[in-house]
């Protein structure tokens, strides 16, 4: 029996050591930034929005963030420093929901960090769903104060594995300037590429309400974005709406909620011009962009350079809405951008 139980006891103490040490290598190193800083000389792999956002926001060092989906992501913060003398971070949710950005402004907003400045981008689909939804179900345990729950992080086998010990096997440090940078190279933003990966969606014959969007818009901006815009008066929040190809408007037109669409940006035009601390960007009538299918790799995301653009944007003022009245301008540019474009003259191909 004493055999037994020293055997026991060994095991025991192993797991223990064994505990504690990844606990300690995962608290030392802080892959996802959830108590401190990273490294100076780590090879951090930064790759997982949902749990790395967090810990950027909470302890790295920036004046400004850059939110929004996947629509920010090529976003090069560099940029944001030479043209706009701004020390950025990019903190970016693929398909990001308003309660998405609502939930790492309530980070960025506690951090200890003074924010010159936010750049959001709003993509008009994802504000009619529900104010508490998300595109993804989030790891509480990093976005909250609560240290009990940290054991889901400091010992979790994939952090240790992957985060870890696989970039100092095979170290090749991310460049947060370039941080989640879509994957498609130069020779994906071509038209051929675009149309032959494109599907129409099915005809809707019934017109959706002009309304139909605005309570649930409401809510979410009430919600998830006014209450960040109005506590932090000091803070300039450059909101932009990002451009789109021209296919996306055709999936507007088929699927019968134009003037629903239009609404809901007109809307936002309105609630958001209320606020000093606002400035209003559109970007999707730019014709020479939208029109120009050789800009994306899809329906809607397009090449690094048309991020650079819209950030000379930002510093010069060009694209700006400054009234409800340039919206409505903008919106019939929009209207008769769509009505002049050959569809079927793009659809007459094959690719």
């Amino acid at each position: 029996m004493n055999k037994y139980k020293k055997s026991i006891l060994i095991t025991i103490t192993t797991v223990i050591i064994l505990l504690f040490t990844t606990a300690a290598v995962t608290i030392y190193v802080d892959p996802f930034f959830h108590y401190h800083a990273p490294l100076e000389n780590f090879p951090y792999l930064v790759d997982n929005q949902l749990t790395q956002n967090p810990g950027m926001a909470r302890n790295l060092s920036y004046d400004s963030v850059i939110l929004g989906s996947s629509m920010t992501v090529n976003f090069n913060t560099n940029w944001f420093n030479d043209i706009l003398d701004l020390d950025t971070v990019k903190l970016s949710y693929s398909g990001a929901y308003p309660k998405d950005q609502s939930n790492i402004m309530d980070i960025i907003f506690k951090s200890d960090n003074e924010v010159k400045a936010v750049f959001l981008g709003i993509d008009v689909m994802t504000y009619t769903g529900g104010v508490n939804e998300t595109k993804y179900p989030i790891p509480e345990y990093l976005y909250d104060d609560n240290y009990i729950n940290d054991i889901q992080y400091i010992f979790n086998k994939d952090v240790l594995l992957n985060y870890i010990l696989r970039p100092i096997a095979d170290p090749d440090k991310t460049d947060l300037a370039t941080v989640y940078a879509s994957w498609w190279t130069d020779e994906y933003y071509n038209k051929q590429w675009v149309m032959h990966n494109y599907e129409a969606p099915p005809v809707v014959d019934t017109e959706t309400p002009k309304d139909a969007y605005i309570e649930n818009l409401d809510l979410n901006l009430s919600t998830n974005i006014c209450p960040y815009i109005e506590q932090n008066p000091d803070t300039t929040f450059y909101v932009f709406f990002p451009p789109y190809s021209i296919l996306y408007w055709n999936d507007v037109i088929c699927e019968n909620h134009l003037e629903a669409t239009m609404e809901e940006y007109l809307h936002i035009t309105r609630r958001l011009l209320e606020y000093d601390n606002v400035r209003l960007f559109f970007f999707p009538n730019q014709k020479q962009i939208v029109t120009d299918l050789d800009n994306y790799a899809d329906y809607s995301h397009y090449h690094p350079d048309i991020n650079y653009y819209m950030t000379q944007c930002f510093a010069d003022g060009s694209c700006e809405i400054i009234s409800v009245e340039k919206m409505e301008q903008a919106l019939e540019d929009m209207r008769l951008l769509i009505e002049e474009f050959d569809f079927e003259e793009l659809f007459s191909h094959e690719y």
